[in-house]
């Protein structure tokens, strides 16, 4: 009898620890994964490059680039309550709710990846929107991120992020963009860390951001390497084990250093 309970005890935890991976990929994420094959591009469509290389406001905010990093750094109720702004700041191959922005067409990623001005500003806008989450680029190299720090607070950040959950979608953007960008090495330090904090520390921990990651941020990451291995890691820690800021940490570095996060 001990036998067959242990046996299926053991189909259960299989099963469970198979969840992840058994989950249906989001037909939007599938498409981002496979390169938008439909995607059309027209090289009269030229707004988010014009817009990244500050030569073209942004509508309806009427803003540049630069105005938006320097006016909207910690105004969270503008970041908050605006919802035209993120398909400006983070444009990917699809449409979105703001119809006065424009699908970014595969001539822009190669325009835009081919300035080091515009990927600056890139990284401005992902800084811009970490601490509006309550967290902070502390290496640009790796990816590692922290929490915000004095005068920041990011305690109510994260609370904000729970309650708040079209921030999801927003999040779910702004990886699948920095991935257009050459960015895509921050996407795990982001994933890790929100792990981190779920696992270790029990925050940013409720069931619509656990499904979000699991669903669609854990799978916004084209190298099939680095997405299998983080959806490894999110799946033991759904089973309780503890991944630390140890880990975190030492998975960035050991990347860092052999261009894999497996050990």
């Amino acid at each position: 009898m001990l036998a067959s309970l242990s046996h299926r005890l053991l189909l259960v935890s299989a099963v469970s620890h198979s969840h992840f991976h058994t989950m249906t990929t989001p037909r939007d994420v599938q498409e981002f994964l496979n390169g938008y094959p439909r995607a059309r591009d027209d090289s009269k469509l030229l707004a988010n490059h014009k817009f990244y290389s500050n030569q073209l406001r942004c509508q309806p905010s009427d803003l540049l680039i630069e105005e938006i990093h320097d006016q909207w750094m910690g105004d969270y109720d503008e970041l908050e309550y605006n919802h035209g702004f993120i398909q400006w700041l983070f444009p990917i191959q699809e449409g979105g709710m703001n119809y006065e922005a424009q699908v970014l067409q595969p001539h822009e990623i190669a325009k835009m990846k081919a300035d080091p001005v515009i990927l600056g500003r890139i990284l401005s806008s992902y800084k811009l929107m970490l601490d509006f989450y309550g967290m902070r680029l502390v290496s640009p190299e790796t990816g590692l991120l922290g929490r915000s720090i004095p005068p920041r607070n990011y305690a109510p950040r994260y609370k904000n992020l729970i309650r708040s959950s079209h921030n999801n979608l927003r999040i779910t953007r702004i990886l699948k963009c920095l991935s257009e960008f050459g960015f895509e090495y921050l996407n795990a330090g982001f994933l890790l860390h929100v792990l981190n904090e779920q696992s270790e520390n029990d925050q940013l921990n409720s069931p619509r951001i656990r499904d979000s990651m699991d669903r669609w941020w854990a799978n916004c990451i084209r190298n099939h390497r680095e997405r299998e291995w983080i959806g490894k890691v999110i799946s033991d820690a759904r089973q309780e084990h503890v991944f630390t800021r140890e880990m975190y940490e030492s998975a960035l570095e050991r990347r860092r250093q052999t261009r894999s996060l497996a050990e």
